[in-house]
């Protein structure tokens, strides 16, 4: 028998990574954000308004990517937003299209986060290469490392999560012409989760995450697109960032701003091989 109970447990996405990769209980994961919002705030960019349409905002463990990702953050505390779509790549499924998670809500250690189940069904229309696909979302991280900062600066605002499977050109400019569609009048934000190039040493990396900086500087999902097909540009997210920099122009957006990059060796002291991080924001 599958009760009204049963129905809600099985919407419910547990936390896969809290007690690992940021803290677990609801006291040392807000200390851990406010920490790192109030130091991006100490060195904020000035010239960065509040309340973007669109971020981008990196995923790896919080003691390594929540600097970064809090100068992206802090433009949206207590922001006029209805809901916020989450778009991040799959690290261990393999698939075509997106997968959604329709229902439901999100376990975090700052409280369950519900699901914007009918901005969630408008996105998930039939033929649109969005299907529920659960398996995809449970071990992945990309998704959850944005909820501490979502959780805490935006308490009650209902999420969107969408996970890109194989990031093709066809893929990402579909997921974002239909963002654009189904986000036409309503107050939402939309964050593409994503690092920057992995394991290379600090020169380098420098270097080749240059040119994705560049071409979110120029507001070029399509250029970021052909240099990720071509390989000067390195991203594992590189293709939520194209659907979600396309749906934010399509959406009125007309510029954009890199708040912030750095590698995990600012924190871990390596730079042999680091990851490169981004915040960015679009208006």
């Amino acid at each position: 028998m599958h009760d009204s109970r049963t129905a809600a447990q099985s919407n419910r996405r547990p936390a896969a990574v809290a007690g690992s990769w940021y803290p677990a209980s609801r006291a040392g994961l807000e200390r851990t954000v406010d920490g790192y919002l109030d130091a991006a705030r100490a060195n904020a960019d000035a010239a960065a308004p509040p309340f973007p349409r669109a971020l981008i905002a990196p995923h790896a463990g919080l003691m390594y990517s929540g600097p970064v990702a809090a100068h992206a953050y802090r433009l949206v505390g207590n922001g006029p937003y209805e809901a916020v779509v989450l778009v991040g790549p799959s690290h261990f499924v393999a698939f075509d299209g997106v997968a959604i998670w329709p229902r439901g809500a999100w376990a975090t250690p700052l409280g369950d986060v519900p699901v914007a189940e009918e901005l969630a069904a408008a996105i998930a229309r039939p033929g649109a290469g969005v299907q529920e696909f659960p398996a995809a979302h449970a071990r992945e991280h990309s998704l959850e490392m944005q909820m501490p900062f979502v959780a805490r600066l935006l308490p009650g605002v209902p999420i969107v999560p969408l996970l890109m499977g194989h990031q093709t050109r066809a893929t990402a400019e579909r997921l974002g012409d239909l963002l654009a569609g189904a986000l036409a009048a309503r107050h939402v934000l939309i964050v593409a989760s994503s690092d920057l190039s992995h394991y290379n040493d600090a020169r380098t990396a420098a270097a080749l995450d240059g040119v994705v900086i560049r071409h979110v500087e120029a507001f070029d999902p399509e250029g970021l697109m052909t240099s990720l097909e071509r390989e000067p540009a390195h991203a594992c997210g590189g293709g939520p960032m194209v659907a979600v920099l396309r749906a934010a122009r399509a959406l009125g957006a007309r510029r954009t701003r890199v708040l912030r990059y750095a590698d995990s060796g600012d924190v871990s002291g390596d730079k042999d091989a680091v990851v490169g991080y981004l915040a960015a924001a679009a208006w």
